[in-house]
């Protein structure tokens, strides 16, 4: 499959190239491989940095788009990703082998705070899931929810470690993931092809090229002149606590419509635990100052998980804009995005736990395409290392939380 041409440079005939080491791209080169396609897949930096590592791991079941006692378009789309992630847990089914992977938690919690509003959306989270809630008893409750007033409830959604998920999706394809940093002119057509350089010795003449690369995707698109009105960004920041005296927790506690927040827990390279915070929070967090979200995100904590001590505990945050399928109204999109502009497919799968179908998506779109089959192995190119969780990144400002509610709007 590979030829050599003058000045010794390799060149690799494939059906498809995945620019983005993502969950988006390493599920795609899955799926597409197991259709008989060769593929290959180009990372700039490391597998799953950005948008896949900055996660919180869970495979949603689409509760969150119910709270309002409708089954909205968003929920249809992602009912059943439970389902299938655990069927490439368990090695089983038509996707990857994910027996790798590491769970974190087989479920999340529900909880809701004492409003009205909030044991309105507990009723209408029931509505129409693969997943439903299963109230709990005071006895069951995990030690950080003992002190909530309201409803508790189990909601099968499994929460993985994200960092071994990309591990495993490594594993099983590292011998086609290459680590190259293309910029302006590694990549040109050639008359029904695209010409990617990997490396000095190295290049790949590709039926297709599929962009998942997330945030950077408008710039991969511009350097294969394309337009830049296919993505939108929406802003996110993140908010992280940790604490060695910290319990683990993992769930979403919900307020009328709306998330308030959702916690998930992982553990850093020195033994702590971690929480990230997002929801609601993270999404007003975009337009605050650091020191206003940590103070803001310390006042919802109290609240919401009132028998926790966080005085022991430092807090951080970190941007983690998602890059989404631009929709005319502006609106998120209610599933992944695939956008096809002659041979250049570009994918957004939205959420993490939609990496499947947006898997799906772009096979579909290959279709047009005979497969080559056979296993494409690439020799004389970098390999990319899994990227480290943002707890884990040694240039991070922490700050004890006594000190966040010294900040702005503190009390």
């Amino acid at each position: 499959m590979a030829r050599v041409y003058a000045g010794g440079v390799a060149t690799l005939d494939i059906d498809a190239l995945i620019i983005g080491g993502g969950i988006a791209g390493l599920w795609t080169a899955d799926a597409l491989t197991r259709a008989g396609y060769a593929c290959v897949v180009v990372e700039r930096t490391a597998l799953g940095d950005g948008q896949t590592i900055w996660s919180q791991g869970i495979i949603h079941s689409g509760l969150k788009y119910t709270l309002d006692g409708l089954l909205h378009p968003s929920a249809r789309a992602i009912r059943d990703m439970p389902a299938r992630w655990a069927a490439a847990l368990r090695g089983e089914g038509e996707g990857p082998d994910l027996r790798g992977a590491r769970v974190r938690s087989p479920h999340c919690w529900l909880w809701q705070t004492a409003s009205l509003g909030s044991r309105v959306g507990m009723v209408g989270a029931r509505a129409g899931l693969r997943v439903k809630p299963v109230v709990v008893g005071e006895g069951e409750r995990p030690g950080p929810l003992r002190g909530c007033t309201g409803v508790v409830a189990r909601l099968d959604e499994p929460v993985l470690d994200v960092a071994s998920v990309l591990g495993a999706l490594g594993a099983e394809h590292g011998d086609r993931i290459v680590r190259a940093d293309l910029r302006e002119g590694d990549l040109r057509g050639e008359g029904d092809r695209i010409v990617v350089r990997l490396s000095p010795s190295v290049e790949a003449r590709a039926s297709r090229v599929v962009i998942a690369a997330g945030n950077g995707a408008a710039a991969l698109r511009a350097m294969l002149g394309l337009g830049s009105d296919a993505m939108q960004v929406r802003p996110l920041r993140m908010v992280m606590v940790r604490g060695a005296a910290l319990a683990e927790l993992h769930g979403h506690c919900v307020d009328g419509a709306k998330t308030r927040v959702t916690i998930t827990s992982a553990r850093d390279a020195a033994g702590r635990t971690v929480w990230q915070v997002g929801g609601e929070i993270a999404e007003r967090g975009a337009a605050m100052s650091e020191a206003e979200l940590l103070s803001a995100a310390h006042r919802e904590l109290r609240e919401v998980v009132p028998g926790v001590d966080l005085s022991e505990c430092e807090m951080a945050a970190y941007e983690a804009p998602r890059a989404e399928g631009r929709m005319r109204s502006g609106a998120r999109p209610v599933g992944p995005v695939v956008v096809t502009d002659g041979p250049v497919l570009t994918v957004w799968p939205t959420k993490l736990a939609l990496a499947p179908v947006a898997a799906d998506m772009v096979a579909d779109a290959m279709r047009g395409v005979s497969p080559r089959g056979g296993r494409v192995v690439v020799h004389g190119c970098a390999r990319p290392l899994v990227a480290a969780a943002p707890w884990d990144d040694p240039h991070r400002r922490w700050v004890s939380a006594a000190d966040s509610m010294a900040g702005p709007g503190g009390s």
